[in-house]
């Protein structure tokens, strides 16, 4: 392990769509002396944020630098697109790239997919953020393909969204700069890994020494008096038992 806890606490970059209160919750019941700070950032300001050190670890989006960054994959998201309700793509459970091929795309600044050719219609410009391309697609404008967890972040009573099977999906890992895996750094890797506290790679809590119990000791013998013999039978009782009277000398006949 490298690195050095330069801080009395934990930060944690997270970026949209990420949830990381189940983790927070842990690490606060395991490490009740470290709080745990988060750190929102956008998907593109997360690796200057944990290059610049500060955070010590972040909820990111792949890919990363894997020649700076170490990263533990935990799941992919489902891509779906954002429509309005009334849409005649809510017709259908799924669609796929060509069934929008005619449909206006947006393709905000803050993407987080790394498309080759966004699909679609070009939109007449570029919203700045997902939330501002949301907004637009509310007003009727175009769609939005976005990975599902954004959708569920900015939901509108007015708006729906179906899976888009075949587009292309985000994978979200825990990430950190690969020279700094601080002690801190490993007990939340520990935590999303699902490591019990008793783990042999978590931090184990101090356990109370064991008393000693009272060593059960024998009565001491008692020790005969010098110069007396012990009782025949050698017994307790025979010790204890009652002396027989002595008889008299018989008396002499005249």
């Amino acid at each position: 392990m490298t690195g050095s806890e330069a801080s009395p606490t934990f930060r944690l970059a997270y970026v949209p769509g990420t949830t990381p209160a189940k983790w927070v919750r842990i690490w606060n019941e395991r490490l009740p002396d470290i709080p745990l700070t988060l750190v929102a950032v956008t998907a593109s300001q997360a690796p200057d944020v944990l290059r610049g050190g500060e955070a010590d670890a972040g909820l990111v989006r792949l890919p990363v630098d894997r020649t700076f960054f170490s990263a533990i994959p935990l799941y992919t998201e489902t891509t779906v697109v954002v429509v309005p309700k009334d849409h005649v793509i809510t017709a259908a459970e799924e669609v796929t790239v060509a069934d929008l091929a005619d449909e206006v795309l947006f393709h905000p600044l803050d993407d987080v997919f790394d498309w080759d050719a966004p699909p679609g219609e070009p939109a007449f410009e570029r919203p700045a953020t997902t939330e501002d391309a949301i907004e637009l697609v509310a007003a009727g404008v175009g769609l939005l393909v976005v990975p599902q967890s954004l959708a569920r972040l900015h939901h509108r009573r007015d708006l729906t969204y179906r899976p888009v099977v075949d587009a292309p999906q985000s994978a979200v890992a825990l990430s950190w700069p690969e020279e700094a895996t601080t002690e801190m750094v490993e007990d939340f890797i520990g935590i999303v890994r699902g490591r019990t506290v008793n783990s042999s790679r978590g931090r184990k809590p101090e356990q109370a020494q064991p008393k000693e119990k009272p060593t059960d000791k024998a009565a001491p013998r008692r020790k005969p008096t010098p110069g007396k013999a012990p009782a025949r039978g050698g017994g307790r009782g025979a010790a204890n038992a009652p002396k027989s009277p002595k008889r008299g000398k018989p008396r002499r006949r005249s």
